[in-house]
């Protein structure tokens, strides 16, 4: 026994051989340009046969395989059975497509493999290069403090756990919400993502204490109806700590009108706190920065770089104005964290004074690259490039005559169905769940669905640098084929007329 103990330090994760090492580094690179110089002529997505499922509950190996034979793994396995953002029709929810650079530049992070939590390491001087970037994209005060995130879910959490504490009159810290504290409310519109529920109740106000509040026609939260309900809340003795304003709704891409929101929140003394989760960056167009403004004026902003930004995932930012207040909502230093004046244990930056995670990877570096390389100019064409794709795709189907849009055609997102005359609304909504479910199954399209007042809808949105519009008369062309391919399988039956 004693001889596996006498020779300490011989075993290593390192290759053996470096050569041989490089030379399979390249032909994963090699292979992963091909497949991105060619993903058009792949089907957007496909299903997963239940073999291949299978190989993903085997057991723990205990011995080991060749590197060359699991990267074999990686191509058959793996590698023909995406999400399908990689496409240019993917148009699903709002998931950004990835870049090439970023993804070297994961690697490149990956390699250095350093811990961002703090210390005095250059990893976290460009993470504060980027989110001084992210304030200057969005006009947002120089003083503010920031934090890289993994997306806009967990910038959300962050933004109202900062308003949570500060709406209190005590130590929310020390004390929480044990025995009889106060109500707060928060107030967001009915078109408000989950994540801010989600947090709500992560946060241990329950998602009771979210009044979700009423859209105008262009489902944009209701103004009147907020104020109506902050006061009835006020009344009953409730402490209303935030208001949610949308950049940019996930179903809609529907802004809310920041500047007034903002008014409402100066003037009874609440935290307003912007979900930007894409529709933020539009702030980078002159020709959109008008439908933000009061984005600026918000206490905390959440938006995510992996939407907009074609960032590769997953990278999020949030932005809190009071840089204090950001810091004494979750701050905490034991000894053996201390931060001191020199050495790897100083620096400027402790970025685990700003938020929960203390081990936090290495997420400022795609973006750092990715806008050195690129510039935000080129950012600014892009997303008005995937405006004009919205705007493209919006007329072409307000000019047929069995498509009707759904909801206001808003930045990127377009809504939409397929109609026949005679059919039910039900009879619609199984149609048009069908339509959606055979482009994605047969791999020509992936757009989502989703419901607009109770009716289901086909859901586009414009979130890929590598769309053209030949790709979206494919769309509407594929859907007009499979509308028919439908009725003739009587799979929605004709009604009786």
């Amino acid at each position: 026994m004693s001889e596996l103990f006498s020779r300490p330090g011989n075993e290593t994760l390192d290759p053996q051989d470096w050569a041989a090492q490089t030379e399979l580094g390249q032909q994963m690179v090699a292979d992963m340009f091909d497949y991105l110089a060619n993903i058009r002529k792949e089907k957007v997505w496909r299903p997963i046969p239940d073999e291949v499922k299978a190989k993903f509950k085997e057991p723990a190996p205990l011995d080991p395989q060749t590197q060359e034979d699991v990267y074999q793994e990686f191509r058959d396995l793996i590698m023909p059975f995406p999400m399908g953002n990689l496409h240019p029709r993917f148009w699903g929810w709002v998931i950004g497509t990835g870049t090439v650079s970023g993804a070297l530049a994961e690697m490149l992070a990956a390699m250095l493999n350093p811990n961002t939590g703090g210390g005095e390491h250059v990893a976290n001087y460009v993470e504060q290069q980027v989110i001084d970037w992210c304030k200057e994209m969005l006009g947002y005060p120089t003083s503010a403090s920031g934090l890289l995130v993994s997306g806009c879910s967990m910038a959300n959490l962050v933004g109202l756990t900062v308003a949570r504490n500060s709406a209190v009159n005590y130590d929310m810290r020390r004390d929480g919400l044990q025995g009889a504290r106060p109500i707060l409310t928060a107030y967001a519109s009915f078109e408000t993502h989950s994540s801010i529920q989600k947090a709500m109740e992560l946060l241990g106000l329950g998602s009771v204490s979210l009044r979700k509040i009423p859209v105008n026609s262009n489902l944009q939260i209701d103004l009147e109806a907020l104020d109506m309900s902050i006061a009835s809340d006020k009344q009953r003795g409730f402490i209303p700590m935030c208001v949610v304003g949308n950049a940019g709704t996930v179903n809609t891409g529907a802004i809310d009108d920041l500047n007034g929101l903002a008014d409402i929140c100066k003037r009874e003394n609440i935290w307003f706190h912007v979900d930007g989760a894409f529709g933020a960056l539009a702030a980078l167009l002159p020709t959109q920065s008008p439908r933000l403004s009061g984005m600026e004026r918000a206490d905390s902003v959440a938006f995510d770089l992996h939407k907009w930004m074609y960032l590769p995932y997953e990278i999020g930012c949030v932005l809190v104005r009071d840089q204090e207040l950001h810091r004494e909502a979750f701050t905490l230093t034991p000894a053996y964290l201390t931060h001191n004046d020199r050495g790897p244990s100083g620096g400027e930056n402790w970025f685990s004074d700003f938020g929960i995670q203390l081990s936090r990877g290495f997420k400022a570096l795609k973006a750092w690259m990715s806008i050195k390389e690129y510039g935000l100019r080129k950012y600014a064409r892009l997303i008005q490039q995937n405006i004009d794709q919205a705007l493209y795709l919006t007329s072409k189907i307000e000019a047929h005559s069995h498509m009707e849009m759904m909801a206001p055609q808003s930045l990127n997102i377009v809504c939409f169905r397929y109609v026949i005359p005679g059919y039910s609304e039900q009879q619609l909504d199984r149609l048009n769940t069908e339509i959606l479910l055979r482009l994605q199954e047969q791999g020509i399209a992936v757009p989502s669905g989703t419901e607009i007042e109770e009716r289901y809808v086909i859901r586009a949105a414009m979130c890929n640098h590598r769309t053209r519009v030949e790709d979206l008369d494919l769309l509407l062309q594929s859907i007009e084929i499979l509308a028919s391919e439908i009725q003739d399988d009587a799979f929605v039956e004709v009604p009786v007329v």
